[in-house]
């Protein structure tokens, strides 16, 4: 069971997609075989406030669906951290823009709910060190994506 601790910075979502994204995330942990009680954040945010990250962080100025920042990725210069025994394992942080979520289940054709179900998910694959670089990465990324899923019932 993982520890999900929820910002919601545009005061908008719902108790039912909180409910939504703790229930697909624990299951996702359940099929990647998580233990310990692991931490991940997931904030809810505008398209003007994931732009301004999406531009510092990553150097893309605009607004993007969904960011996630693992703790366990280091960058050059950075010194591991190595949680004491007893202490949580915190995978990071997803972010996720409403407004993006609302505009591409449009696009799609299902809920606002759904997608952003999916978008969580997406990052928290991430946190947990899949990618989509490369063809054989996303290959390997978008299946389990679609297989945990369909698993859980949250299918296009």
């Amino acid at each position: 069971m993982l520890d999900i601790y929820f910002n919601d910075e545009t005061g908008k979502v719902t108790e039912d997609i909180t409910q939504l994204i703790e229930d697909v995330l624990n299951h996702a942990a359940g099929m990647e075989e998580l233990s310990d009680h692991p931490e991940v954040s997931v904030t809810f945010m505008t398209d003007e406030e994931i732009r301004r990250i999406n531009a510092e962080y990553r150097g893309k100025d605009q607004a993007t669906d969904v960011i996630s920042f693992a703790l366990e990725e280091m960058t050059e210069g950075e010194v591991a951290i190595v949680p004491e025994e007893g202490m949580p394992i915190v995978l990071g942080d997803i972010l996720i823009s409403i407004e993006t979520a609302a505009r591409q289940a449009a696009e799609y054709g299902h809920d606002e709910k759904r997608e952003i179900g999916f978008l969580a998910l997406h990052g928290f694959l991430h946190l947990l060190g899949y990618d989509h670089m490369t063809e054989e990465d996303e290959k390997k990324m978008f299946g389990r994506q679609k297989e945990i899923l369909a698993s859980f019932g949250l299918e296009r």
